[in-house]
């Protein structure tokens, strides 16, 4: 538990003040952007409505650094506010993110109508500076240069009431040379074994059932406080907890996956037969020039082992196309590792400079139109090994956690959709009896796509799930909480249904 001077203070305003918070990046930011939320209602601000973008009293931008452009769409995002708070007098609009750690003073030079900059490690501080902002009458910006307290510590706004992320560590100690994310969220550092299950234990008291814990290089966790086993240890932990039905993590590096940490999914039943484990290249001059410390065959060992260990695990994947001094024979080794490993799913990304970064700066620049056909190559590979994997499914019988808004056209079809244990999407059939998001079905897959699969006969089961009720206490409530769940100490966030399509920090 955190004591009230562990924390920024409160900052009074009116119960009528909106804010708008816009996200962009890896689940760290997501995670970050639900803390920023459960700030700003502490203080008194409310959400604006779905669909007002702009009109909030508050913007606030979670920026990330990792692409390209990244600083151009947030300055073009910037612009168009302009109008729309010289319109509004009171408005404010606040920057933070990996992006403002990164730019600093430069984005109030760049864009002089914003109130606020504040960095990674300082997120607490959001409702404070926006007040000095307020007062003062001029741009507050704050960027720490560690982190002043572990962001679990903080008040949370939670949007599921059966799923949540659990940060176990941030900050990550690897150099790879197309990330930046080191520089801007620091060294890693680890929350207490004690401090992690405690508010797992929480969670599940308030109804959640699926946990995904989470950090920049989350199976590293344990180098912080000198135990080697740390991460295979919370994996067993967490079995031992009642009511936790599922546990997930993202994302491990190939470095620090060993035997015991396989051995703890392997062995611990509410440990999903998932993993998503962040390939880059296949070729080992890549993967080298890359500071990428395992090779083909050290990755492609990794996933023997745990197929072995857990034979119907679903394994996905991170990859970069035309990195720097890329070959053609360097390439053809990645689509061999994609060949062998049979990926159920792969996140690909085209090459693009990372301001800030060794790469960037390195020789060998791929053109465009190279890295382009090289990547359409390896999108039709992974699509036809995605569907052939899910091919696979047809006939089987499965569990899935009923989950909410992920079926885009299940009003029009009439079904429902639920992640089975290894996270992949199904849609199945709308059953006669009520069924709520975080209860449990079972059914049998009877068609395969290559990003779902389909159960178009009747339902076999339904289990109601204390998740199930968490979720319809919340919907009672939503008159009161327009949305989200606020909890107690220790506070969470929710994960995203599939591992981040990210072009940074989740790409260990």
């Amino acid at each position: 538990m955190t004591s009230s001077s562990d924390r920024s203070p409160a900052v009074d305003v009116r119960s009528s003040k909106t804010y708008e918070i816009r996200t962009y990046g890896c689940q760290m930011n997501v995670h970050d952007s639900e803390r920023l939320a459960g700030l700003l209602e502490d203080a008194g601000y409310v959400r604006a409505p779905r669909g007002s973008e702009g009109d909030a009293d508050v913007v606030v931008f979670n920026t990330c650094a990792v692409r390209e452009n990244a600083d151009n769409k947030l300055y073009g995002n910037l612009g168009h506010l302009a109008p729309k708070k010289a319109s509004r007098p009171g408005m404010q609009i606040a920057v933070g993110g990996c992006l403002a750690q990164k730019d600093r003073d430069t984005i109030v030079k760049r864009a002089p109508w914003v109130d606020v900059v504040f960095g990674t490690h300082n997120i607490g501080k959001l409702p404070v500076l926006l007040e000095r902002a307020r007062v003062q009458e001029e741009a507050q910006v704050e960027i720490a240069e560690s982190l002043e307290a572990f962001p679990s510590t903080l008040p949370t706004r939670r949007e599921s009431a059966y799923a949540a992320w659990v940060s176990i560590s941030v900050g990550c100690n690897n150099t790879c040379t197309f990330c930046i994310v080191p520089a801007l969220r620091g060294k890693e550092k680890d929350r207490r074994p004690g401090d992690i299950l405690a508010e797992i234990e929480a969670l599940v008291a308030d109804g959640v059932s699926e946990i995904t814990l989470l950090g920049q290089n989350v199976n590293a966790y344990g180098s912080d406080i000198g135990d080697r086993e740390a991460f295979s240890k919370l994996l067993r932990a967490c079995g031992g907890i009642d009511g936790l039905e599922r546990v997930r993590f993202t994302s491990p590096h190939p470095r620090d996956f060993t035997d015991d940490v396989i051995a703890a999914m392997a062995e611990t039943p509410n440990v999903m037969p998932q993993l998503h484990m962040p390939l880059q290249s296949g070729s080992d001059p890549v993967l080298k020039a890359m500071r990428r410390s395992y090779r083909q065959e050290r990755f492609l060992g990794i996933i023997d082992k745990v197929r072995a260990a857990i034979p119907h695990a679903a394994i996905s994947t991170d990859i970069i196309v035309g990195f720097p001094g890329e070959t053609e024979e360097d390439f053809e080794q990645t689509l061999h590792v994609v060949r062998e490993a049979r990926f159920a799913q792969a996140f690909t990304f085209q090459y693009s400079k990372r301001p800030g970064t060794p790469a960037a700066e390195m020789d060998g620049q791929i053109p465009k139109k190279v890295v382009q056909e090289r990547y359409e190559r390896l999108v039709a590979l992974q699509e036809e090994i995605s569907w052939e994997e899910n091919k696979k499914q047809i006939g089987r019988t499965v569990e899935l956690m009923v989950a909410e808004g992920e079926g885009r056209k299940d009003d029009t079809t009439h079904r429902l959709s639920g992640r089975a244990p290894d996270n992949r999407l199904v849609h199945f059939t709308k059953p006669d009896q009520e069924v709520r998001p975080g209860d449990v079905v079972t059914v049998e897959i009877t068609y395969a796509a290559p990003h779902h699969l389909l159960a178009e006969g009747a339902v076999l089961d339904v289990r109601r799930t204390r998740a199930g009720d968490a979720w319809e206490r919340r919907t009672a409530e939503k008159a009161a909480q327009p949305t989200g769940v606020m909890l107690g100490l220790p506070k969470v966030g929710v994960p995203e249904p599939l591992p981040a399509a990210t072009g940074g920090c989740g790409l260990d």
